[in-house]
């Protein structure tokens, strides 16, 4: 008796970006890092997987939806709890001056009134620290900011990378220095 291996289900990919349409058939939390990926593998909430794969420079935020090709599998994006660092303060200046800082290392931030948060790291927990601010470590979503480019960075010669420059990224262009 002959036995064949059977091949792999087929993954649903979601392709495209959906208006509602309707109520969501699925939900699929996505951390961060996993919203600003154009292709990705990931398990929706109910367990079943899916493909992602969505033009490059796109980032997901919390509340998308993205439909299957054939438009049977509705999907509504969850921002994934992950480990976040936050620091409150009544104090607006205490605040810019804490947001100027973490943006000047090109670290995404998420600012609500009176309160910011990062992906946690004691580098930057230690320096917001510094500047008199107390920071706690939670569990939370993360949305940050979209940034004045809203679609990515722009070089200077019009092209968008699509991309945020990590901490320590050799981007290939200087920034103006800042004011004394």
């Amino acid at each position: 008796m002959h036995l064949s291996n059977p091949s792999p289900p087929t993954l649903p990919l979601l392709a495209r970006r959906a208006a509602a349409i309707g109520p969501a058939t699925a939900r699929l939390a996505l951390t961060w890092e996993q919203r600003q990926r154009s292709r990705l593998r990931a398990p929706l909430t109910d367990g079943r997987l899916v493909g992602i794969l969505l033009p490059r420079g796109q980032c997901l935020r919390d509340g998308d939806l993205l439909a299957s090709e054939d438009g049977a599998l509705l999907v509504q994006i969850q921002a994934a709890s992950e480990c976040l660092s936050t620091a409150r303060t009544e104090d607006p200046l205490q605040l810019a001056r804490a947001c100027w800082h973490l943006g000047n290392r090109h670290v995404a931030v998420q600012i609500s009134p009176g309160r910011l948060s990062w992906l946690h790291d004691h580098v930057l927990d230690a320096m917001v620290r510094g500047l008199g601010l107390m920071v706690t470590v939670v569990m939370a979503p993360f949305e940050p900011e979209s940034g004045a480019y809203a679609g990515g960075h722009v070089h200077g010669d019009g092209r968008s990378d699509g991309q945020g420059h990590g901490p320590g990224a050799d981007h290939g262009h200087g920034h103006p220095a800042a004011a004394s």
